[in-house]
């Protein structure tokens, strides 16, 4: 019996007959009769479908033309019922123009998208996340962003749609959205999380998850209660050792994040010079730059010149920017410190407020844009720009006060 043509696609690499052709044609016999436009065709050991395709992402061609869809499935009785199945659901998707290749195109375990499972998929997009080239510049950035605004949704969302199977996958996504708090930061980072994972996925969304970020506002920090200078002088004499005092020393003088303290060229301070800035390494979550102290008395005070940092694990290799983080919050809550250690950070960026540095120049040795600076600390540089004004008001031609008119006595 010969082959049909469509059986196996004027290959090059014509095999003698297999036993499965004679079922692959009476498939495409189905699919013809359907008008799906497809055809299945056998590959050696592998079954593709064939037909006119939207060109590829990386195609200079703008209209679509006869392709190979490769679907990774075995030439099998089995693997053709499952290439007949895939068929009609492309076929519907081409209809709907809906059909996307990143469900059919391998990534970079060799897999296919539409043939994994939720775990797969997760996995896939971390591949697809981490190695995007903006982000492999800073891959320690990078991997704290995966581990602290992205995995705690992802993991969520996959323990919703193990525990209601019959949810499709965007319904599995809105109910993990909905299981977070209201106007909260944390609906706000899951929103903007599973946005990305259902880009990389194709998944549509009827409704754009930016509709459930409800009202939270980055400002909310502003009601904060922050440490004064005076307290944090106080709990530094409260710190016994003095590794972590030089941490908790380094955090408030130069408004460090957690793991930062442990990724700064501190050789300047070692010339005595109590303004001398430091310089915070590209390997931290933003990036390098470079940051001056406030107060600059506490470089002497806080002994910033001599100290020496604790012992932890800082290769990247090993460990993750938010793990030794979380290593510095654990070990200063054991010193009983009646404030977060990040509220120093806040408490240096209102103390450069009240010096009068200008926003642009804080917001860049703090690590982050001018528009997080403003919104986060909009109250007291608002106040600020208040007292400026008021006192400018006062400095200058300032009416002065009318004499009170001699009011005649009367004599009782």
């Amino acid at each position: 019996m010969t082959p049909s043509p469509n059986s196996y696609s004027h290959s090059s690499c014509r095999s003698s007959e297999h036993p499965l052709d004679h079922r692959i044609n009476q498939t495409n016999q189905r699919l013809k009769a359907a008008q799906l436009g497809l055809q299945i065709e056998r590959r050696g050991k592998k079954i593709a479908l064939r037909g006119t395709l939207p060109p590829r992402p990386e195609s200079h061609r703008l209209r679509p033309h006869q392709q190979r869809l490769s679907l990774g499935l075995p030439a099998t009785v089995k693997g053709l019922k499952e290439a007949e199945q895939q068929a009609k659901i492309i076929a519907g998707q081409l209809l709907q123009s809906n059909f996307d290749w990143r469900n059919y195109l391998p990534v970079e375990n060799g897999g296919r998208l539409h043939q994994m499972d939720i775990p797969q998929k997760i996995e896939a997009f971390r591949h697809h996340f981490l190695t995007q080239s903006h982000r492999l510049e800073k891959p320690a950035s990078a991997q704290a962003t995966w581990e602290t605004a992205y995995k705690p949704y992802l993991r969520k969302l996959e323990a919703i749609a193990r525990n209601t199977p019959n949810l499709s996958l965007a319904e599995a996504i809105y109910k993990t959205v909905e299981s977070t708090a209201a106007n909260s930061r944390s609906r706000q980072i899951c929103c903007t999380a599973l946005a990305a994972f259902a880009q990389f996925l194709g998944v549509n969304l009827p409704t754009e998850l930016k509709e459930y970020w409800g009202r939270y506002s980055g400002s909310k920090t502003q009601m904060r209660h922050l440490p004064t200078d005076e307290q944090i002088m106080e709990v530094y004499q409260q710190i016994p050792n003095p590794a972590w005092q030089f941490v908790y020393g380094m955090m408030a003088t130069y408004g460090l994040r957690n793991h930062e303290v442990f990724f700064c060229d501190v050789s300047s301070l070692v010339g005595g010079d109590r303004q001398a800035s430091i310089e915070v390494l590209d390997t931290t979550k933003t990036g390098g730059r470079e940051v001056w102290p406030f107060f600059p008395e506490w470089v002497e005070m806080f002994n910033l010149q001599q100290g020496q940092l604790p012992k932890l694990t800082t290769d990247l290799n090993q460990t993750t920017l938010q793990r030794i983080g979380q290593k510095v919050s654990t070990q200063l809550r054991r010193y009983k410190i009646p404030f977060q250690p990040y509220d120093l950070r806040h408490a240096w960026a209102v103390r450069t407020i009240h010096f009068g540095l200008p926003d642009t120049v804080a917001a860049q040795m703090m690590g982050h844009s001018v528009a997080i600076h403003t919104r986060t600390y909009h109250r007291w540089m608002t106040r600020r720009d208040q007292q400026r004004a008021v006192e400018t008001a006062l400095q200058g031609n300032t009416p002065h006060l009318p004499s009170l008119p001699q009011l005649p006595q009367v004599k009782l």
